[in-house]
């Protein structure tokens, strides 16, 4: 139905910059919502940011003012760059898309993969 495919990630220093991308594909009508979450070692997945087809973002607070969200309404993609990054920030990062397929009249949930980012020296 979906296909959602994150890339990107990788190892980089604490205080460094990383880009992830995903792309969405499929039978998709609408996106309403694109973004990331992220899930450490250990630890529950939560929400980075995310981005609505109207452009209202949400980010995480510890990511405030260090990643920008962005997306590509047309090619249905949405990027993540973040900057400054922290030993805390490392986690696999998955992209999430809220989307209405063509067949259907609802919303669903559709989860890529995810990409690992790792902060450390």
């Amino acid at each position: 139905q979906v296909q959602v495919v994150e890339s990107g990630g990788g190892l980089v220093q604490p205080g460094g910059s990383l880009r992830l991308s995903c792309a969405a594909s499929g039978m998709i009508f609408s996106m309403y919502v694109m973004g990331w979450y992220r899930q450490a070692l250990g630890k529950q997945r939560e929400l980075v940011a995310v981005k609505n087809i109207t452009g209202i973002t949400n980010y995480a607070d510890s990511v405030k003012g260090r990643f920008t969200i962005s997306r590509d309404n047309v090619m249905n993609t949405v990027y993540l760059q973040m900057n400054s990054l922290k030993p805390e920030d490392a986690a696999v990062y998955h992209c999430y898309a809220y989307v209405r397929l063509i067949s259907g009249s609802i919303y669903n949930d559709f989860w890529g993969q995810g990409t690992q980012v790792t902060v450390s020296t």
